[in-house]
């Protein structure tokens, strides 16, 4: 006897048998941000801090798939940068926006990656709007997809 499987879709998230698949991203939607120029006192720098808009807060926690360049930040202690761009064009050296990149914190393991290298990425999306120690995107328990 078969046994019948039951897929369905909620939003862009399938889930089958109660799990839930990660939701598959892209660039696009993480442009639903504004950032205001501010002093922090703390240090005495002005910095971007973020208002998260619709779309951004929906994904708040939930568990994403995004495709994008791997920027080196200190190789020695895991330290990497999702972006949306290559290195030459990314938030630091190219002008881009704050919101084309992503912090990673990985899971476990440690590995290496060469610059520019594209690979796709599945970990829980973190907003962070006030803490300056960290990218204003996230993504918590990182794992790289085959």
């Amino acid at each position: 006897m078969k046994s019948l499987i039951t897929a369905f879709l909620i939003g862009n998230a399938f889930y089958w048998q109660g799990l839930s698949l990660p939701m598959l991203i892209d660039w696009d939607r993480l442009k639903d941000v504004r950032f205001v120029r501010k002093l922090n006192k703390d240090v005495n720098m002005h910095f971007l801090y973020p208002t998260f808009g619709p779309k951004v807060n929906a994904l708040s926690g939930k568990e994403v798939q995004i495709e994008g360049y791997m920027i080196p930040v200190d190789t020695e202690y895991n330290l990497y940068v999702l972006s949306a761009y290559p290195m030459a064009m990314c938030f630091f050296c190219g002008g881009s926006g704050p919101e084309t990149i992503i912090e990673l914190q990985f899971k476990d393991k440690r590995r290496r990656f060469k610059t520019d290298e594209i690979k796709t990425i599945r970990g829980k999306l973190i907003l962070n709007a006030s803490n300056i120690e960290h990218l204003n995107y996230i993504l918590k328990d990182a794992v790289v997809e085959k």
